[in-house]
């Protein structure tokens, strides 16, 4: 189908040992065992009812988040990967990416995920300071982080990502910088940088830490950006890091505002039709609910009105210049729509305009929710 963007699928799986005073992704602490066979069955099913609205295309990345879905069973994540793979046209090469608590990483039980399809794995580690873990809620350790990434790097997969946070509680410069060596002499392809951000509905929100001040912060940066340049990673998202050949494929999908379906508990879909409506799916948050068989929350078409803000939301996020084209080939709208709110852009020094792309400048970074205020819909 022509002009149609490319397409992913998110797998959601649920379930923490315990949930994390940051964070606020749809995570439920495990009060049982995982129901491994049963939740797949229903992701599988949920799969199925989406499938009308793909009308056939092929799926050139998958990546299963969480929650921690190293918690599933090799058995299950077999059965989900095959189940996938009968249902779905899977591009042969295609990237195939699960998230891991290093805290629940056991070799025998990766192998057998590896068996499974999977071939990149991102490793939530988070920091390499005992105390900073503790306070993060962690249930993993240094060591298991340093074992979890060797045991990545041996398995011969295509890439494997360490996710890490900087602006920790308390934390100082050092120590910041002192987490960001110790993640780069484990070597990983992609490492995911971010700043700790303080969420409304988080244990952190009703009880926030003291935090580094924007000074430090930007110190933080400023020098950790350049210890991970020396070391031969190149940044291409605000918080993700890469050596050549290694981005996340499925992630520039999401940037680039290519499609996904999402399938389980409280993930989110973005799926463009022939016709050119954008559908966007809201499956049920709640695994008890998910699991009655409920599992669409909500399905509407985006207005034309929010397609600029939702488009440049995402592409402003990488580093890559946006061509020019791509706008109208996936929101379906023409130029001439957002003409004015692009030439206040590029007035304001946030963007500039070459016949073939737009490229968002470093006063465009510094000034990120500025910039994307031009796009808003008006009420």
């Amino acid at each position: 189908m022509p002009n149609l963007p490319p397409l992913s699928l998110y797998i959601h799986i649920p379930w923490c040992v315990q949930k994390c005073p940051y964070c606020d992704f749809n995570s439920h602490a495990l009060k049982d065992e995982v129901p491994h066979v049963e939740y797949v069955q229903h992701l599988l099913r949920d799969l199925e009812i989406d499938l009308p609205l793909i009308h056939g295309r092929e799926v050139r990345t998958i990546f299963i988040g969480g929650g921690t879905p190293s918690l599933l069973s090799s058995s299950a994540m077999q059965m989900l990967m095959d189940g996938v793979r009968a249902r779905l046209n899977l591009a042969p090469d295609a990237e195939v990416t699960m998230e891991a608590n290093p805290g629940t990483v056991e070799a025998d039980r990766f192998s057998a995920y590896q068996r499974a399809g999977i071939n990149r794995i991102s490793i939530g580690v988070q920091s390499f300071s005992p105390q900073k873990l503790q306070r993060l809620g962690r249930i993993h350790g240094p060591e298991e982080a340093v074992r979890a990434a060797e045991l990545a790097a041996s398995l011969s997969l295509r890439s494997f990502n360490l996710d890490l946070m900087h602006g920790l509680p308390d934390q100082s410069l050092e120590e910041a910088l002192d987490d960001l060596r110790r993640a780069i002499a484990l070597n990983p392809p992609h490492l995911s940088w971010y700043q700790l951000t303080i969420e409304p509905n988080t244990l952190f929100g009703s009880r926030p830490p003291v935090l580094p001040d924007d000074d430090a912060l930007w110190d933080i940066f400023e020098q950790g950006d350049r210890l991970l340049r020396e070391a031969g990673y190149q940044q291409y998202e605000t918080s993700a890091y890469a050596k050549p050949g290694y981005r996340c494929e499925h992630n520039l999908n999401y940037w680039r505002f290519g499609d996904y379906l999402g399938i389980g508990c409280g993930a989110h879909g973005k799926l463009t039709q022939p016709d050119g409506r954008i559908v966007r799916t809201v499956k049920t948050r709640h695994p008890r609910g998910f699991m009655q068989g409920n599992y669409r929350e909500k399905q509407y078409d985006v207005a034309d009105s929010d397609k600029p803000f939702e488009y440049f939301m995402n592409r402003f996020r990488l580093l890559e210049a946006a061509p020019r084209d791509a706008f109208s080939r996936y929101t379906g709208l023409a130029e001439q729509a957002i003409r004015p709110q692009m030439d206040a852009a590029i007035a304001a020094g946030y963007v500039i305009e070459t016949p073939a792309q737009w490229q968002i400048t470093e006063k465009g970074k510094l000034f990120l929710n500025s910039l994307l205020e031009l796009f808003l819909a008006e009420e």
